[in-house]
Protein backbone atom coordinates (compact mmCIF):
# COMPACT_ATOMS: atom_id res chain seq x y z
CA UNK A 1 0.00 0.00 0.00
CA UNK A 2 1.54 3.42 -1.17
CA UNK A 3 1.89 5.73 2.09
CA UNK A 4 -0.11 9.09 1.14
CA UNK A 5 1.75 11.88 0.01
CA UNK A 6 2.00 14.88 3.26
CA UNK A 7 2.71 14.99 6.88
CA UNK A 8 -0.01 14.37 9.98
CA UNK A 9 -0.38 16.74 12.62
CA UNK A 10 -0.14 15.76 17.09
CA UNK A 11 -1.79 18.53 19.20
CA UNK A 12 -0.99 17.56 22.39
CA UNK A 13 -2.95 20.26 25.16
CA UNK A 14 -0.57 20.26 28.12
CA UNK A 15 -0.45 21.67 31.66
CA UNK A 16 1.93 24.20 30.87
CA UNK A 17 2.08 24.72 27.47
CA UNK A 18 0.89 23.39 24.34
CA UNK A 19 2.83 20.93 21.93
CA UNK A 20 2.32 20.43 18.52
CA UNK A 21 4.18 18.68 15.92
CA UNK A 22 4.35 17.32 12.18
CA UNK A 23 5.06 13.96 11.34
CA UNK A 24 6.42 12.32 7.87
CA UNK A 25 5.29 8.91 6.68
CA UNK A 26 8.50 7.52 7.19
CA UNK A 27 8.39 8.68 11.05
CA UNK A 28 10.68 11.53 10.39
CA UNK A 29 9.55 14.63 12.85
CA UNK A 30 9.48 17.33 10.36
CA UNK A 31 9.03 20.35 12.86
CA UNK A 32 7.69 20.93 16.48
CA UNK A 33 6.81 23.98 18.64
CA UNK A 34 5.52 24.45 22.03
CA UNK A 35 3.42 27.23 23.25
CA UNK A 36 3.56 27.87 27.10
CA UNK A 37 0.83 29.27 29.07
CA UNK A 38 0.41 29.52 33.03
CA UNK A 39 -0.97 27.54 35.67
CA UNK A 40 -3.38 29.24 37.86
CA UNK A 41 -3.31 28.45 41.81
CA UNK A 42 -5.58 30.29 43.65
CA UNK A 43 -5.15 28.45 46.95
CA UNK A 44 -3.13 26.05 47.77
CA UNK A 45 -4.01 22.82 46.79
CA UNK A 46 -6.26 24.13 43.12
CA UNK A 47 -5.30 24.63 40.03
CA UNK A 48 -7.20 25.78 37.14
CA UNK A 49 -6.80 27.30 33.54
CA UNK A 50 -8.66 29.70 31.15
CA UNK A 51 -9.50 27.42 28.26
CA UNK A 52 -9.03 30.05 25.56
CA UNK A 53 -5.47 30.34 26.47
CA UNK A 54 -5.34 26.26 25.05
CA UNK A 55 -6.97 27.57 22.12
CA UNK A 56 -5.09 30.70 21.18
CA UNK A 57 -1.81 28.58 21.72
CA UNK A 58 -3.17 26.18 19.26
CA UNK A 59 -4.12 28.64 16.42
CA UNK A 60 -0.38 30.31 16.87
CA UNK A 61 1.71 26.85 16.88
CA UNK A 62 -0.36 25.25 14.07
CA UNK A 63 0.17 28.79 12.32
CA UNK A 64 4.02 28.17 12.92
CA UNK A 65 4.15 24.40 11.71
CA UNK A 66 2.30 25.17 8.64
CA UNK A 67 4.91 27.97 7.98
CA UNK A 68 7.42 25.89 8.34
CA UNK A 69 6.27 22.74 5.90
CA UNK A 70 5.58 22.96 2.40
CA UNK A 71 3.93 19.16 2.70
CA UNK A 72 0.04 19.49 3.10
CA UNK A 73 -1.23 18.33 6.56
CA UNK A 74 -3.56 15.01 5.65
CA UNK A 75 -4.57 14.26 9.25
CA UNK A 76 -4.79 15.93 12.50
CA UNK A 77 -4.47 13.90 16.34
CA UNK A 78 -5.38 15.76 19.49
CA UNK A 79 -3.97 14.72 23.11
CA UNK A 80 -4.04 16.85 26.44
CA UNK A 81 -4.00 16.89 30.10
CA UNK A 82 -6.72 14.22 31.39
CA UNK A 83 -9.36 14.55 33.38
CA UNK A 84 -10.06 18.45 33.37
CA UNK A 85 -13.70 19.74 32.97
CA UNK A 86 -14.49 22.61 30.44
CA UNK A 87 -18.06 24.12 31.91
CA UNK A 88 -19.91 25.56 28.46
CA UNK A 89 -23.18 27.40 28.68
CA UNK A 90 -25.58 26.43 25.31
CA UNK A 91 -24.13 28.51 23.04
CA UNK A 92 -20.26 26.85 23.49
CA UNK A 93 -19.03 29.78 25.85
CA UNK A 94 -16.90 29.19 28.66
CA UNK A 95 -18.65 29.40 32.16
CA UNK A 96 -15.88 29.34 33.99
CA UNK A 97 -12.10 28.52 34.40
CA UNK A 98 -11.46 24.63 33.79
CA UNK A 99 -10.36 22.64 37.15
CA UNK A 100 -7.51 20.36 36.39
CA UNK A 101 -6.30 16.67 36.90
CA UNK A 102 -3.49 17.98 39.42
CA UNK A 103 -6.80 19.98 41.42
CA UNK A 104 -7.09 18.86 45.05
CA UNK A 105 -10.01 20.72 45.95
CA UNK A 106 -12.72 17.80 45.50
CA UNK A 107 -11.68 15.54 48.45
CA UNK A 108 -15.76 15.92 49.83
CA UNK A 109 -17.16 15.15 46.30
CA UNK A 110 -15.54 11.94 46.14
CA UNK A 111 -16.85 10.51 49.45
CA UNK A 112 -20.02 11.93 48.04
CA UNK A 113 -19.83 9.56 44.60
CA UNK A 114 -18.85 7.27 47.03
CA UNK A 115 -21.43 6.84 49.18
CA UNK A 116 -24.15 7.30 46.60
CA UNK A 117 -23.32 4.78 44.67
CA UNK A 118 -23.40 2.43 47.45
CA UNK A 119 -19.43 2.34 48.70
CA UNK A 120 -16.12 1.68 47.34
CA UNK A 121 -16.93 -1.81 45.77
CA UNK A 122 -20.16 -0.94 43.91
CA UNK A 123 -17.93 1.92 42.55
CA UNK A 124 -15.40 -0.25 41.41
CA UNK A 125 -17.91 -2.42 39.80
CA UNK A 126 -18.98 0.29 37.72
CA UNK A 127 -16.13 2.10 36.65
CA UNK A 128 -13.58 -0.02 37.36
CA UNK A 129 -11.63 2.97 39.42
CA UNK A 130 -12.13 4.51 42.65
CA UNK A 131 -13.39 8.29 43.13
CA UNK A 132 -10.04 10.56 43.41
CA UNK A 133 -9.88 14.43 43.52
CA UNK A 134 -8.25 14.50 40.22
CA UNK A 135 -11.63 13.06 38.27
CA UNK A 136 -13.71 14.97 36.09
CA UNK A 137 -17.31 13.57 38.22
CA UNK A 138 -15.66 14.99 41.64
CA UNK A 139 -14.58 18.21 40.02
CA UNK A 140 -18.68 18.70 38.50
CA UNK A 141 -20.26 17.99 42.43
CA UNK A 142 -18.07 20.91 43.22
CA UNK A 143 -18.75 23.25 41.08
CA UNK A 144 -22.98 22.36 41.73
CA UNK A 145 -22.15 22.77 45.56
CA UNK A 146 -20.20 26.10 45.23
CA UNK A 147 -20.76 27.54 41.87
CA UNK A 148 -24.56 26.62 41.44
CA UNK A 149 -24.75 29.81 38.77
CA UNK A 150 -22.18 28.29 36.55
CA UNK A 151 -24.14 24.56 36.76
CA UNK A 152 -27.29 25.99 36.19
CA UNK A 153 -26.02 27.51 33.14
CA UNK A 154 -23.73 24.15 32.15
CA UNK A 155 -24.73 22.43 28.33
CA UNK A 156 -21.88 20.60 28.19
CA UNK A 157 -18.74 19.54 30.12
CA UNK A 158 -15.33 18.54 27.48
CA UNK A 159 -12.32 17.23 28.56
CA UNK A 160 -9.17 19.98 27.18
CA UNK A 161 -8.31 18.69 24.61
CA UNK A 162 -12.00 18.40 23.49
CA UNK A 163 -12.51 22.01 23.67
CA UNK A 164 -10.01 22.43 21.08
CA UNK A 165 -11.30 19.44 18.85
CA UNK A 166 -14.42 22.05 19.54
CA UNK A 167 -12.99 25.29 18.25
CA UNK A 168 -11.26 22.81 14.79
CA UNK A 169 -14.33 21.20 13.99
CA UNK A 170 -17.65 22.90 15.59
CA UNK A 171 -18.31 19.15 16.53
CA UNK A 172 -18.35 17.78 20.51
CA UNK A 173 -16.68 14.56 20.89
CA UNK A 174 -14.42 12.70 22.97
CA UNK A 175 -12.44 9.25 22.84
CA UNK A 176 -12.60 6.48 25.08
CA UNK A 177 -9.55 6.57 27.04
CA UNK A 178 -10.06 10.07 27.82
CA UNK A 179 -13.70 9.61 28.98
CA UNK A 180 -12.26 6.66 31.00
CA UNK A 181 -11.09 9.55 33.27
CA UNK A 182 -14.06 11.00 34.22
CA UNK A 183 -15.39 8.50 36.76
CA UNK A 184 -18.42 8.66 34.48
CA UNK A 185 -17.53 5.62 31.80
CA UNK A 186 -18.33 2.29 31.49
CA UNK A 187 -14.49 1.02 31.12
CA UNK A 188 -15.70 -2.67 30.01
CA UNK A 189 -18.67 -1.12 27.63
CA UNK A 190 -16.78 1.61 26.31
CA UNK A 191 -19.82 3.88 26.73
CA UNK A 192 -20.90 6.53 29.35
CA UNK A 193 -22.41 4.55 32.52
CA UNK A 194 -25.82 5.61 32.70
CA UNK A 195 -25.99 4.26 36.46
CA UNK A 196 -23.44 6.16 37.19
CA UNK A 197 -25.06 9.56 35.81
CA UNK A 198 -27.99 8.55 36.82
CA UNK A 199 -26.46 7.85 40.86
CA UNK A 200 -24.87 11.69 40.61
CA UNK A 201 -28.06 13.31 38.91
CA UNK A 202 -26.28 14.80 35.62
CA UNK A 203 -27.41 14.79 31.91
CA UNK A 204 -26.75 12.52 29.44
CA UNK A 205 -26.61 15.60 26.86
CA UNK A 206 -23.64 17.10 28.86
CA UNK A 207 -21.04 14.58 27.52
CA UNK A 208 -20.30 14.06 24.15
CA UNK A 209 -19.73 10.58 22.02
CA UNK A 210 -16.76 8.86 22.57
CA UNK A 211 -14.80 7.37 19.70
CA UNK A 212 -11.81 5.16 19.29
CA UNK A 213 -8.73 6.98 19.33
CA UNK A 214 -8.04 6.57 15.83
CA UNK A 215 -11.83 7.29 14.85
CA UNK A 216 -12.16 10.29 12.09
CA UNK A 217 -14.71 12.58 14.67
CA UNK A 218 -14.43 15.52 12.26
CA UNK A 219 -13.08 17.78 9.99
CA UNK A 220 -11.47 21.75 10.45
CA UNK A 221 -13.59 24.30 9.44
CA UNK A 222 -13.53 26.88 6.79
CA UNK A 223 -13.06 29.48 9.31
CA UNK A 224 -10.35 27.70 11.18
CA UNK A 225 -8.04 26.77 8.09
CA UNK A 226 -8.04 30.65 6.45
CA UNK A 227 -7.48 31.23 10.82
CA UNK A 228 -4.53 28.72 10.86
CA UNK A 229 -3.29 27.73 7.15
CA UNK A 230 -4.61 23.96 7.44
CA UNK A 231 -6.57 22.79 4.47
CA UNK A 232 -10.25 23.31 4.96
CA UNK A 233 -11.65 19.61 5.73
CA UNK A 234 -8.62 17.96 7.56
CA UNK A 235 -9.63 15.20 8.83
CA UNK A 236 -9.70 15.29 12.54
CA UNK A 237 -9.09 11.74 14.72
CA UNK A 238 -10.66 11.37 18.20
CA UNK A 239 -6.65 10.78 19.70
CA UNK A 240 -6.67 10.42 23.84
CA UNK A 241 -5.53 11.31 26.68
CA UNK A 242 -1.75 12.30 27.11
CA UNK A 243 -1.13 8.91 28.88
CA UNK A 244 -2.86 7.18 26.21
CA UNK A 245 -1.64 8.67 23.46
CA UNK A 246 1.98 8.56 25.27
CA UNK A 247 2.31 5.29 25.28
CA UNK A 248 1.18 4.91 21.76
CA UNK A 249 3.88 6.90 20.89
CA UNK A 250 6.17 4.94 22.92
CA UNK A 251 5.03 1.70 20.77
CA UNK A 252 3.05 0.20 24.03
CA UNK A 253 -0.04 -1.71 22.11
CA UNK A 254 0.10 -5.20 23.67
CA UNK A 255 0.56 -6.72 26.50
CA UNK A 256 4.09 -7.37 27.81
CA UNK A 257 5.78 -3.95 27.16
CA UNK A 258 5.66 -1.52 29.58
CA UNK A 259 6.25 2.30 29.92
CA UNK A 260 7.68 4.81 32.99
CA UNK A 261 7.22 8.36 31.82
CA UNK A 262 8.01 11.12 33.98
CA UNK A 263 7.34 14.11 33.42
CA UNK A 264 5.77 16.92 36.20
CA UNK A 265 3.41 13.73 37.10
CA UNK A 266 4.35 9.99 36.81
CA UNK A 267 3.15 7.49 34.93
CA UNK A 268 3.91 3.02 34.61
CA UNK A 269 1.87 2.36 31.73
CA UNK A 270 0.78 -1.19 30.76
CA UNK A 271 -1.44 -2.81 27.97
CA UNK A 272 -3.93 -5.09 29.21
CA UNK A 273 -5.83 -7.73 26.60
CA UNK A 274 -9.34 -7.34 28.89
CA UNK A 275 -9.99 -5.05 31.97
CA UNK A 276 -9.41 -6.82 35.24
CA UNK A 277 -11.02 -5.29 38.09
CA UNK A 278 -7.07 -3.87 40.35
CA UNK A 279 -8.22 -4.59 43.95
CA UNK A 280 -8.90 -1.34 46.22
CA UNK A 281 -8.63 0.49 42.55
CA UNK A 282 -5.36 1.29 43.59
CA UNK A 283 -3.91 0.86 39.70
CA UNK A 284 -6.04 2.76 37.06
CA UNK A 285 -8.57 0.54 34.71
CA UNK A 286 -8.72 2.68 30.92
CA UNK A 287 -9.60 2.12 27.38
CA UNK A 288 -6.37 2.14 25.75
CA UNK A 289 -6.34 4.09 22.71
CA UNK A 290 -5.52 0.77 20.78
CA UNK A 291 -9.00 0.20 19.16
CA UNK A 292 -10.61 -2.26 21.48
CA UNK A 293 -7.88 -2.26 24.19
CA UNK A 294 -7.34 -0.99 27.86
CA UNK A 295 -4.22 -0.57 29.68
CA UNK A 296 -4.04 -0.62 33.51
CA UNK A 297 -1.99 2.74 34.74
CA UNK A 298 -0.42 4.09 38.20
CA UNK A 299 0.08 7.56 38.64
CA UNK A 300 2.40 9.50 41.26
CA UNK A 301 1.23 13.21 41.21
CA UNK A 302 4.75 14.85 41.53
CA UNK A 303 8.00 12.93 39.49
CA UNK A 304 9.57 15.10 37.84
CA UNK A 305 7.45 17.97 39.57
CA UNK A 306 9.48 16.90 42.78
CA UNK A 307 12.72 17.33 41.21
CA UNK A 308 11.95 21.05 39.80
CA UNK A 309 10.90 21.16 43.34
CA UNK A 310 14.35 20.45 44.66
CA UNK A 311 16.22 22.75 41.63
CA UNK A 312 13.85 25.77 42.67
CA UNK A 313 14.40 25.50 46.40
CA UNK A 314 17.83 23.55 47.19
CA UNK A 315 19.25 23.47 43.62
CA UNK A 316 20.74 26.73 44.28
CA UNK A 317 23.25 24.54 46.73
CA UNK A 318 24.95 23.15 43.70
CA UNK A 319 24.18 24.62 40.39
CA UNK A 320 26.53 27.24 39.51
CA UNK A 321 24.82 30.79 39.13
CA UNK A 322 25.09 31.61 35.45
CA UNK A 323 25.40 27.79 34.36
CA UNK A 324 24.44 27.26 30.66
CA UNK A 325 24.79 23.25 31.30
CA UNK A 326 20.94 21.65 31.94
CA UNK A 327 20.21 22.22 35.56
CA UNK A 328 18.94 18.38 35.75
CA UNK A 329 21.89 16.67 34.41
CA UNK A 330 24.11 19.15 37.13
CA UNK A 331 21.95 17.67 40.12
CA UNK A 332 22.23 13.86 38.52
CA UNK A 333 26.16 14.65 38.74
CA UNK A 334 26.05 15.69 42.37
CA UNK A 335 23.50 13.13 43.23
CA UNK A 336 26.45 10.49 42.08
CA UNK A 337 28.94 11.95 44.02
CA UNK A 338 27.18 10.02 47.15
CA UNK A 339 26.41 5.98 47.57
CA UNK A 340 23.29 4.38 46.50
CA UNK A 341 20.52 4.83 49.45
CA UNK A 342 21.97 8.13 50.17
CA UNK A 343 23.83 7.41 53.42
CA UNK A 344 20.29 6.70 54.84
CA UNK A 345 17.73 9.76 53.72
CA UNK A 346 14.66 8.80 52.14
CA UNK A 347 12.13 11.02 50.37
CA UNK A 348 8.40 10.72 50.14
CA UNK A 349 7.28 12.41 46.67
CA UNK A 350 4.15 13.27 47.56
CA UNK A 351 3.96 17.40 47.23
CA UNK A 352 0.54 17.67 46.09
CA UNK A 353 -0.80 14.15 47.80
CA UNK A 354 -0.60 11.40 45.48
CA UNK A 355 -2.53 8.78 43.91
CA UNK A 356 -0.97 5.83 43.02
CA UNK A 357 -1.25 3.55 45.74
CA UNK A 358 -2.37 5.62 48.21
CA UNK A 359 -5.15 7.56 47.15
CA UNK A 360 -4.23 10.38 49.54
CA UNK A 361 -4.71 13.96 49.20
CA UNK A 362 -3.31 14.70 52.31
CA UNK A 363 -0.25 13.16 51.93
CA UNK A 364 3.33 15.36 51.70
CA UNK A 365 6.80 15.10 50.84
CA UNK A 366 9.07 14.22 53.59
CA UNK A 367 12.76 13.57 54.11
CA UNK A 368 13.47 11.27 56.81
CA UNK A 369 16.60 10.05 57.97
CA UNK A 370 18.55 13.19 57.94
CA UNK A 371 22.05 13.35 59.92
CA UNK A 372 25.23 16.09 60.01
CA UNK A 373 26.38 14.03 57.24
CA UNK A 374 23.81 15.02 54.62
CA UNK A 375 24.70 17.39 52.46
CA UNK A 376 23.41 19.12 49.36
CA UNK A 377 24.63 15.89 47.03
CA UNK A 378 22.39 13.52 49.48
CA UNK A 379 19.26 15.62 49.26
CA UNK A 380 19.16 15.60 45.29
CA UNK A 381 20.04 11.92 45.00
CA UNK A 382 17.49 10.66 47.82
CA UNK A 383 15.12 12.90 45.83
CA UNK A 384 15.72 11.12 42.79
CA UNK A 385 15.44 7.74 44.61
CA UNK A 386 12.19 8.40 46.07
CA UNK A 387 10.89 9.65 42.29
CA UNK A 388 11.88 5.72 41.40
CA UNK A 389 10.37 4.35 44.91
CA UNK A 390 7.08 6.04 43.97
CA UNK A 391 7.28 4.68 40.59
CA UNK A 392 7.78 1.16 41.79
CA UNK A 393 4.91 0.99 43.37
CA UNK A 394 3.24 1.13 40.70
CA UNK A 395 5.70 -1.44 38.73
CA UNK A 396 4.58 -4.10 41.51
CA UNK A 397 1.11 -3.78 41.17
CA UNK A 398 1.23 -4.17 37.67
CA UNK A 399 3.08 -7.48 38.60
CA UNK A 400 0.70 -8.32 40.92
CA UNK A 401 -2.33 -8.59 37.88
CA UNK A 402 0.53 -10.78 36.28
CA UNK A 403 1.81 -8.64 33.96
CA UNK A 404 5.68 -9.96 33.08
CA UNK A 405 7.85 -6.62 33.54
CA UNK A 406 10.91 -7.38 32.14
CA UNK A 407 11.61 -3.96 29.80
CA UNK A 408 10.05 -0.98 30.96
CA UNK A 409 10.78 2.09 27.63
CA UNK A 410 11.38 5.20 29.99
CA UNK A 411 10.43 8.53 28.36
CA UNK A 412 9.89 12.35 29.73
CA UNK A 413 12.36 13.81 31.78
CA UNK A 414 13.21 10.62 33.37
CA UNK A 415 14.63 9.14 30.27
CA UNK A 416 17.42 12.24 29.65
CA UNK A 417 19.75 11.28 31.88
CA UNK A 418 22.00 7.76 31.71
CA UNK A 419 22.68 7.87 35.99
CA UNK A 420 18.99 8.03 36.19
CA UNK A 421 18.16 5.32 33.90
CA UNK A 422 20.41 3.18 35.36
CA UNK A 423 18.95 3.99 38.93
CA UNK A 424 15.79 3.19 37.61
CA UNK A 425 16.54 -0.06 36.27
CA UNK A 426 17.97 -1.17 39.58
CA UNK A 427 15.07 -0.02 41.20
CA UNK A 428 12.36 -1.52 38.80
CA UNK A 429 14.55 -4.86 38.86
CA UNK A 430 14.19 -4.25 35.13
CA UNK A 431 15.87 -3.19 32.17
CA UNK A 432 15.41 0.40 31.22
CA UNK A 433 15.41 1.57 27.36
CA UNK A 434 15.38 4.90 25.56
CA UNK A 435 13.74 5.73 22.58
CA UNK A 436 16.34 6.72 19.46
CA UNK A 437 13.00 9.46 18.94
CA UNK A 438 10.94 10.43 22.29
CA UNK A 439 8.31 13.07 21.32
CA UNK A 440 5.71 12.56 23.94
CA UNK A 441 1.78 12.33 23.36
CA UNK A 442 1.76 14.38 20.63
CA UNK A 443 4.22 11.85 18.89
CA UNK A 444 1.15 9.71 19.62
CA UNK A 445 -1.56 11.75 18.77
CA UNK A 446 -0.15 12.07 15.12
CA UNK A 447 0.31 8.61 14.85
CA UNK A 448 -3.28 8.01 15.91
CA UNK A 449 -4.15 10.54 12.92
CA UNK A 450 -1.98 8.24 10.44
CA UNK A 451 -4.24 5.55 11.28
CA UNK A 452 -7.13 6.59 11.11
CA UNK A 453 -6.51 8.08 7.72
CA UNK A 454 -4.51 4.88 6.37
CA UNK A 455 -1.57 6.93 6.08
CA UNK A 456 -0.43 4.02 8.33
CA UNK A 457 -2.09 0.69 7.93
CA UNK A 458 -2.12 -0.35 11.20
CA UNK A 459 -0.80 -0.28 14.76
CA UNK A 460 1.83 -2.13 14.23
CA UNK A 461 2.92 -0.52 11.44
CA UNK A 462 2.46 3.40 13.19
CA UNK A 463 4.76 1.35 15.66
CA UNK A 464 7.07 0.13 13.00
CA UNK A 465 7.82 3.20 11.29
CA UNK A 466 7.81 5.48 13.96
CA UNK A 467 9.48 3.82 17.42
CA UNK A 468 12.84 2.26 17.88
CA UNK A 469 14.93 1.70 21.00
CA UNK A 470 18.42 3.10 21.49
CA UNK A 471 19.87 2.72 24.65
CA UNK A 472 19.27 -0.23 27.24
CA UNK A 473 20.44 -0.09 30.86
CA UNK A 474 20.57 -3.17 32.48
CA UNK A 475 19.49 -4.01 36.56
CA UNK A 476 22.50 -4.42 38.75
CA UNK A 477 22.32 -7.08 41.13
CA UNK A 478 23.91 -5.35 43.42
CA UNK A 479 22.55 -1.91 43.15
CA UNK A 480 19.26 -3.53 43.12
CA UNK A 481 19.60 -5.35 46.49
CA UNK A 482 20.39 -1.81 48.09
CA UNK A 483 17.38 -0.78 46.64
CA UNK A 484 15.31 -3.13 47.48
CA UNK A 485 16.58 -2.41 51.40
CA UNK A 486 15.90 1.41 50.78
CA UNK A 487 12.54 0.55 49.06
CA UNK A 488 11.37 -1.12 52.68
CA UNK A 489 12.24 2.02 54.39
CA UNK A 490 10.11 4.18 51.88
CA UNK A 491 7.46 1.72 52.16
CA UNK A 492 7.05 1.62 56.14
CA UNK A 493 7.08 5.36 55.86
CA UNK A 494 3.82 6.16 54.22
CA UNK A 495 1.75 4.09 56.97
CA UNK A 496 3.07 5.59 59.98
CA UNK A 497 2.93 8.98 58.90
CA UNK A 498 -0.77 8.71 57.47
CA UNK A 499 -2.66 9.63 60.34
CA UNK A 500 -0.45 12.51 61.12
CA UNK A 501 -0.85 14.10 57.06
CA UNK A 502 -4.60 13.54 58.18
CA UNK A 503 -4.72 15.45 61.36
CA UNK A 504 -2.42 18.38 60.12
CA UNK A 505 -4.22 19.13 57.30
CA UNK A 506 -7.82 19.35 59.04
Amino acid sequence: MKRAVGVLLGVDVGTSGLKALLLAPDGRVVASVTEPYPLDIPRPGWAQQDPELWWKACVSAIRTLVAKSPAKVVGLGLTGQMHGSVFLDRSDRVLTPALLWCDQRTSAECDEITERVGGPKALLALTFNPALTGFTAPKILWVRRHLPEVFRKTERVLLPKDFVRLRLTGRHATDVADASGTLLFDVRRRTWSEPMLKALGLPRRWFPDAFEGCEVTGAVTAAVARLTGLPEGTPVVAGGGDQAAGAIGCGVIEPGVVSASLGTSGVVFAACECPKQVPDGRLHLFCSSVKGGWHCMGVMLAAGGALRWYRDTLGVSVIPAGSRADPYDIICREASKVPAGSDGVVFLPYLTGERTPHADPWARGVLYGLSLKAGPAHLARAVLEGVAYGMRDSVELVRGLGVHVARIRLSGGGARNPFWCRMQAAVYGATTVRLVREEGPAMGAAMLAGIGTSVFRSYRDAVRTCVSERDRFASDPALRRTYDAGYRVFRDLYPALRPIFRSAAE
